[in-house]
């Protein structure tokens, strides 16, 4: 048991769209990230949900039907089966909980696409 900082984990983090793990719990991971942009590719994560946590900054949770902005101190959960990416105008700190097993990418791979069992920790 150890307590983590997590805007210093976040201060660690010189780079964007290569999520860090900080934590594990239960099958989940705890990563940390920073974005900005918004050429990531919309996808979609067949068999799991995401939390995206926003730390610093804000968001936009593009959708099909509409973008959802998420901004500091909130957070939102994007349910399994659902085609979105995250977009950000600025850089944006976030906390994400996802799968162990989750592919940041969901069904497309692309020059983002990291294999999560080399995912970095933090």
């Amino acid at each position: 048991m150890k307590k983590v900082n997590i805007s210093g984990k976040l201060e660690l983090i010189k780079d964007q769209w290569n999520p860090r793990i900080v934590g594990e719990l239960n099958g989940q991971h705890i990563r940390l990230v920073k974005i900005q942009g918004d050429q990531f590719e919309p996808h979609i994560h067949e068999d799991e949900d995401e939390m995206f946590y926003v730390v610093k900054g804000w968001i936009w949770l593009d959708f099909i039907s509409h973008k959802e902005r998420v901004e500091e101190g909130e957070f939102i959960i994007v349910p399994k089966g659902i085609l979105h990416r995250p977009i950000a105008e600025q850089e944006a700190e976030l906390m994400m909980f996802v799968t162990n097993k989750n592919v940041n990418t969901g069904d497309r791979k692309n020059p983002y696409t990291l294999d999560t069992n080399k995912l970095n920790r933090l």
